[in-house]
């Protein structure tokens, strides 16, 4: 397990417990088992980081259901043995981050289907929106449930959008000024025009941003015409759920970035029950 995740555990484990957990010191010294348990359907998420926040206040943990598996109402995702103290201390900083990477990765796994469903070439991608602190386990929450990482963040690849088009007033510069520096990088435009300018000048990938399918599917078919498109990656994003998804899939872009799928989490519904 990466560092970075391990301190992240601990600072969500310290954030909960603070100087200690006063109710559960009022309990016999004992040890218990206990059982995570899903309340629905859906797609695990995030065990081993459930299992190393038990582990490390000294609990053994056997785990049932690995990331990815699809779980059923009253499937048991792990068993837990330990200390009663450090089992029911631990209980909702495990039971918090196990839903929510299970809740994306349930609805990722579900807009995947509804892309995939009308274009199998189209993957579905992960955005930046997601609460400060948590975006690696987010990320990685979309990758289980079949989706795919964009960036993790700023220092990764050039992608020019419209604020950064405000500061410098030319997209041609500003794409120009990323070539000489960048071999990727992604290039969001407002129009057909904008778009074939980018593909002509070595944008790697286009983004397509609140543009409705159908403008979208006239610039695929231009640039097709011009002999462009297989230069380029073709991205929307902007305002697309379930409701829309197939209609953007339709028009053969690539990428279909969902930012709902980290901003608007709805958790699995688990428990943890001492046995």
């Amino acid at each position: 397990m990466h560092a970075r995740a391990k301190k992240a555990l601990e600072a969500f484990l310290k954030e909960d417990i603070g100087r200690g957990d006063i109710t559960s010191k009022l309990l016999p010294r004992k040890k218990i088992s206990a059982r995570i348990i899903s309340r629905q359907g859906g797609i695990v998420a995030g065990v081993q980081y459930a299992r190393e926040i038990f582990v490390s206040r000294k609990c053994q943990v056997r785990i049932l259901k690995k990331d990815g598996s699809r779980l059923k109402p009253n499937d048991v995702i792990m068993t837990i043995t330990g200390p009663a103290y450090s089992v029911l201390s631990c209980e909702r900083t495990a039971l918090n981050l196990l839903s929510r990477m299970s809740g994306i990765a349930t609805r990722t796994d579900y807009l995947v289907k509804l892309i995939k469903s009308t274009n199998s070439r189209a993957h579905l991608y992960s955005t930046r929106k997601t609460a400060p602190g948590l975006r690696i386990f987010d990320k990685e929450a979309v990758e289980t449930g079949g989706g795919k990482r964009h960036r993790v963040s700023l220092d990764q690849m050039v992608m020019i959008k419209d604020n950064h088009l405000a500061v410098s007033g030319s997209l041609r510069d500003i794409i120009r000024a990323a070539k000489k520096r960048h071999k990727r990088f992604e290039v969001e435009v407002e129009n057909l025009d904008d778009a074939v300018m980018a593909a002509r000048e070595g944008a790697t990938i286009i983004m397509l941003d609140n543009i409705p399918p159908r403008e979208i599917l006239r610039i695929v078919r231009t640039l097709e015409r011009l002999g462009l498109r297989d230069r380029v990656r073709i991205e929307a994003s902007g305002g697309i759920d379930a409701s829309n998804v197939k209609n953007y899939a339709r028009t053969g872009i690539d990428m279909i970035s969902i930012g709902k799928v980290t901003s608007s989490v709805l958790g699995l519904d688990l428990s943890l029950e001492v046995s």
